[in-house]
């Protein structure tokens, strides 16, 4: 009688500790057709179609939506900045931000290797994660295809002097040289790539 009580109690004592504890906030599902009505503020740098039309922009069609939310979210909390989309995204809640990702996510990419390059020329410190076509492996890693020489090279001595953060890239890219950024730079940059528009 006495473990079933202790039993009841326990059972009650976990029910009001779940009632007590915040809800763990669901992040919103994107809608890619709301997201393509509001690309219209991205289209200028990066396209309807996620292809940049400036070299200082990244190609965004075909990104994993996890990766482009990532990002969206650090400009807007300042954990990332740019003079452009930090202004762009704290304009920005959690929806649009998932709309806008669901969108240039749903693209689809296709890569060409420059004729007569092999993969097994990739630069060995990329080509796991962001693989040796430039298509990146994991959910959060960015497609590196295509992406001008500027912004690879921009991008990676952003983690190695510390602009820019991330637990592994800032490690991998602080021991490069700037003859080993240019060169994986020019690798990825070399690789033609082609964004296909969601429908």
């Amino acid at each position: 009688m006495r473990r079933a009580t202790l039993i009841g109690l326990g059972g009650v004592l976990l029910a009001q500790i779940a009632l007590a504890l915040p809800a763990v906030a669901q992040s919103p599902v994107g809608d890619p057709q709301a997201g393509r009505k509001k690309a219209g503020m991205c289209r200028t740098c990066h396209g309807l179609d996620g292809f940049a039309r400036i070299p200082i922009a990244p190609h965004i069609g075909g990104e994993p939506a996890g990766y482009l939310e990532k990002q969206l979210k650090a400009f807007r909390q300042g954990t990332r900045t740019h003079e452009m989309m930090s202004v762009v995204a704290k304009s920005l809640d959690d929806q649009s931000i998932a709309d806008l990702a669901a969108w240039y996510a749903a693209h689809s990419v296709e890569t060409t290797l420059p004729a007569g390059a092999s993969a097994d020329a990739a630069p060995e410190a990329c080509a796991a994660c962001h693989g040796a076509n430039g298509i990146g492996q994991l959910e959060n890693v960015p497609n590196l295809a295509g992406e001008s020489a500027i912004y690879i090279d921009t991008q990676l001595k952003a983690f190695r002097l510390g602009k820019r953060n991330d637990e592994v890239m800032s490690a991998i890219a602080a021991d490069l040289t700037n003859d080993e950024i240019r060169a994986y730079a020019d690798w990825y940059a070399a690789i033609r790539l082609k964004i296909t528009q969601a429908e």
